[in-house]
């Protein structure tokens, strides 16, 4: 029989811990020690404390901040999680000095202080800026959009709301019948009869919760020149909805602007809605404030700063603010690929990008006939569709690029009764209702068309020098989000409201900034 060392776990021992040797230098826990004990100012958090001459002693910003960013660091963002880590984690206790504050302590630390949290996100900016890792040549800005901690289902305009209000009184209508039918029953099924019972009072929340909100908020409007009512949230009405390549979701978009030579973030912000174009003014007025406020530059564009950012955000809009404010800014429309002769065998070689990755329910799922087969006249400004029918004229809009299309729409009774309805329309079905609306095309008029901010852009980013600085936006930006998303774990936003959901996008970059400071900074050992 082969020998084993002997055990008896009926044994007691004494181990001997200094929490102070746990915290290696050169890890990102001593990083953040080291930070936190010798550099950061938390004198910011003390107005929140009212316990000067009497109350309970609380616990120091210093550990809370501590084991909030070691556990976003490793991907764990449960406040219950990180209790228990405290009391099972040697880094934990030692960064905790053996202390274990209750959960919801740990959740109001991060869901109560997002300006605290945007001051410190700040000084470590500064940090980074004092030991030489912003090269301030190239920032790069892009948008991560993850769920939020709100439902879809709850999702919809005024109206719809309202017609889900009717929808649930009608449930419960039924549910009661159910109930009083049940009730009369000789042999009674009381398991029926008390699922039924929390089925009427799940529902009658489920109405309340609908009619208090109709009652005490406003429809939300839409950006643009013509704002449109857009979809609220019960739960969230601060996030929105937005479409991704994994479907729509409920959640906000958490824009970042990265700095080149290190991949450090110097601005981070939290959107409730899924265009990007109007975020990108904002991104820039903040970062310029910010670094003017900080002492790194007091006018960062003045310098030549380059700003690069992706399709998303090129609308005519922002191309008149990058050219009246004089920003050296690369941002590409969506057909600057198409003109490159480099990329002309791409579609060939690869194929439609994302096509298998589209969701089956997508209204890119069925293909119609294009706006290239309807017969236009722009000097008439007449449009015939496949049928042969003559649409109606809407009038003429500018697009996001500035340019003016003309738009058509097809009459109800024309579409209604066409034998080109399915192959013609993605919805056919609306065709069929009083309040629908027949196909619709557009077609730019290019005689009517006069040269734009786009067309400037357009110039900068076909030249040689632009598609050079135009080719380093994608790894500045994308390896950081991908730090965050796949080393951090952070797939979704776990707190409600866009000011609290912002200061946790925040803590994520604070700490994607620690951690080039522990490793290209000169942290003290």
């Amino acid at each position: 029989m082969p020998k084993f060392k002997p055990y008896d776990y009926n044994q007691s021992s004494m181990v001997v811990i200094n929490y102070q040797d746990q915290l290696q230098s050169g890890t990102f826990e001593h990083a953040i020690h080291h930070l936190i004990e010798n550099t950061l100012d938390l004198s910011i958090f003390f107005p929140n404390y009212k316990n000067d001459d009497g109350g309970r002693p609380a616990y120091d910003p210093a550990i809370l901040l501590k084991i909030v960013l070691f556990a976003y660091s490793k991907g764990i963002t449960s406040s219950r999680e990180i209790q228990w880590c405290c009391e099972t984690n040697i880094i934990f206790k030692a960064l905790s000095c053996d202390t274990v504050p209750h959960f919801t302590t740990i959740a109001s630390f991060v869901s109560s202080h997002s300006e605290e949290i945007e001051s410190l996100f700040e000084q470590i900016l500064l940090v980074c800026h004092e030991q030489g890792l912003l090269g301030n040549e190239l920032f790069a800005i892009d948008g991560c959009k993850m769920s939020s901690n709100a439902a879809k289902e709850w999702s919809g305009d005024f109206k719809e709301l309202g017609e889900k209000q009717q929808k649930i009184r009608r449930q419960i209508q039924y549910h009661v019948k159910e109930h009083e039918r049940l009730d009369k029953q000789e042999s009674k099924n009381q398991e029926r009869i008390k699922r039924t019972e929390q089925a009427i009072e799940t529902l009658d929340k489920a109405a309340e919760k609908i009619e208090r909100f109709l009652k005490t908020q406003s429809p939300r409007m839409g950006q643009g020149k013509r704002p449109k009512e857009v979809k609220s949230n019960i739960t969230d009405n601060e996030s929105g909805k937005m479409t991704t390549s994994k479907g729509t979701i409920q959640g906000y978009n958490g824009v970042a602007a990265v700095d080149k030579k290190h991949q450090i973030v110097i601005d981070a912000q939290a959107f409730g809605e899924g265009q990007e174009h109007h975020t990108l003014a904002p991104v820039l007025e903040s970062i310029e404030t910010r670094l003017k406020r900080l002492g790194i530059s007091e006018d960062i564009y003045a310098t030549g700063t380059v700003v690069t950012a992706d399709t998303g955000f090129a609308n005519e809009t922002n191309m008149k603010y990058l050219h009246e404010h004089k920003i050296n800014a690369y941002v590409p429309d969506n057909r600057f690929r198409s003109r490159d002769p480099k990329f002309s065998n791409q579609k060939a070689k690869y194929g439609k990008r994302h096509q298998d990755n589209k969701p089956k329910n997508s209204k890119h799922a069925k293909k119609v006939i294009p706006a290239s087969e309807f017969n236009f006249d722009p000097v008439n400004l007449i449009c015939r569709c496949p049928a042969g029918e003559t649409i109606s004229y809407r009038g003429t809009r500018e697009d996001l690029y500035g340019n003016p299309k003309a738009m058509f729409e097809g009459r109800l009774m024309q579409c209604r009764n066409c034998a080109l309805k399915h192959q013609c329309m993605k919805n056919p079905s609306s065709a069929d209702h009083r309040k629908g609306s027949g196909r619709q095309v557009s077609f730019i008029l290019e005689h009517k068309r006069k040269p734009n901010y786009t067309d400037w852009m357009k110039h900068r980013v076909d030249s040689n020098q632009g598609k050079m600085v135009y080719s380093h936006r994608m790894s500045v930006v994308e390896p950081v989000f991908g730090n965050i998303g796949t080393n951090k774990k952070l797939n979704r936003f776990s707190l409600r409201s866009k000011k609290k959901v912002q200061g946790q996008w925040q803590l994520f970059c604070m700490v994607h900034n620690i951690e080039k400071l522990a490793n290209y900074g000169q942290l003290a050992a």
